[in-house]
């Protein structure tokens, strides 16, 4: 019906939105009728409402992988200020399916501005790293990268060690708490400058101490669970690129130790915590972490080599004692010999390049013990 109405724009109106009732009523009051422009406006709505009724319906029975023809819908929540940067318009699109999955746009905002375009897709980063960890963790992003993560027992003192990881970058960034933000952490987040805070949910003092900061915004999430497996999806020229999400956790027993430097126990865990972090870093990425923390992550690059050398100035005298993980395989030996008396004593990446043994040789020449993944984990955002 509403179809068949919509189709007929020339001679019928058809609402489907409550918004506009006092629109219609206007121009019919006037005597003359619906405009055309009024009828096509109503009419672009109604094929809107029913292709969006028809997807859902789809996209429920649909049982494919990837089916041959795909189709998304989402609803409009609200128009943003601006988008990415601000001479370019932008809106924030809502699913229509409550997944039960915690995000961001379901999030309770208890203070603080709108969320931007940028703060969203920041915050979004945040909570996807933060859902690699079970245990007490901080997570700190800017510009959508991790600049500091830490785990623990105590959320006081891992939100200590996460801010301090690399706090230049962390000024004016994202901090998310997988445990409730107690005054403690609130007093902690109160002294420095941060655009958002995300935390399942909050002391009332931690929010009377919050309140202080007016621009801030603070949001509470919810229950964090981990990351479930569903398709993500990337708009480009021409069409859109579908992939499954990297939800593959690595545990001990899938590593391959290949050096003739064996890593014990505590710190093939480390390796696992810095290989977490690692996936939310955009390639090429190199990441140094010691005692469950992050000291110094080089992002973004071309050259796996320049990625290694950042990591290694942004961790340091931290960086002694620390262990080393790649997004993906060296291509070369160059990295390694980068290492060289810097302290390093593990790396884990995920093998498979053609030179795998000029990189074990100089990982034995250093001294350092090296695991394989088998996988890679490339970001390209």
């Amino acid at each position: 019906m509403i179809r068949s109405a919509a189709k007929n724009v020339g001679w019928v109106g058809v609402v489907v939105d409550p918004d506009d009732y006092a629109i219609v009523m206007a121009e019919l009051q006037n005597g003359d009728g619906l405009s055309f422009s009024t009828r096509k406006r109503l009419s672009a709505k109604a094929y809107a409402h029913t292709a969006a009724y028809d997807t859902v319906i789809a996209n429920y029975f649909n049982s494919d992988e990837f089916p041959r023809e795909q189709s998304l819908t989402f609803k409009m929540e609200t128009i943003l200020r601006y988008g990415e940067n601000p001479h370019q318009m932008a809106a924030v699109y809502h699913s229509p399916i409550k997944s039960g999955s915690v995000n961001i746009l379901d999030a309770k905002i208890h203070q603080g501005k709108q969320l931007s375009y940028n703060n969203i897709g920041d915050a979004d980063a945040a909570l996807a790293c933060l859902q690699e960890f079970t245990e007490p963790a901080c997570v700190v992003v800017k510009h959508a990268n991790p600049c500091g993560v830490a785990v623990g027992s105590d959320i006081t003192e891992v939100y200590r060690r996460a801010f301090a990881a690399d706090s230049l970058s962390a000024f004016g960034g994202v901090i998310a708490l997988n445990r409730t933000c107690t005054a403690s952490v609130a007093e902690e987040i109160s002294k420095v400058f941060v655009e958002i805070v995300l935390a399942p949910d909050y002391e009332p003092a931690a929010l009377e101490i919050l309140a202080k900061k007016k621009n801030m915004r603070v949001l509470a999430l919810g229950e964090i669970s981990g990351r479930q497996p569903r398709h993500e999806y990337k708009i480009v020229a021409g069409g859109m690129l579908v992939q499954d999400r990297d939800v593959l956790e690595l545990k001990a027993e899938d590593l391959k130790i290949v050096t003739e430097t064996k890593p014990d126990l505590n710190t093939i865990n480390e390796l696992l915590f810095a290989w977490r972090v690692t996936k939310h870093v955009k390639s090429n990425a190199i990441l140094l972490a010691r005692e469950n923390t992050t000291v110094g992550i080089g992002m973004g690059q071309v050259s796996r080599v320049d990625a290694t050398e950042i990591a290694i100035r942004k961790a340091g005298e931290s960086i002694q004692g620390s262990v080393l993980a790649s997004d993906a395989f060296f291509p070369f030996r160059d990295s390694i010999d980068k290492l060289a008396g810097t302290g390093v004593k593990a790396i884990i990446q995920p093998g498979g390049s053609i030179r795998d043994e000029e990189v074990i040789q100089a990982c034995n020449e250093h001294g350092i013990a090296m695991v394989f993944t088998g996988v890679r984990s490339f970001k390209h955002g």
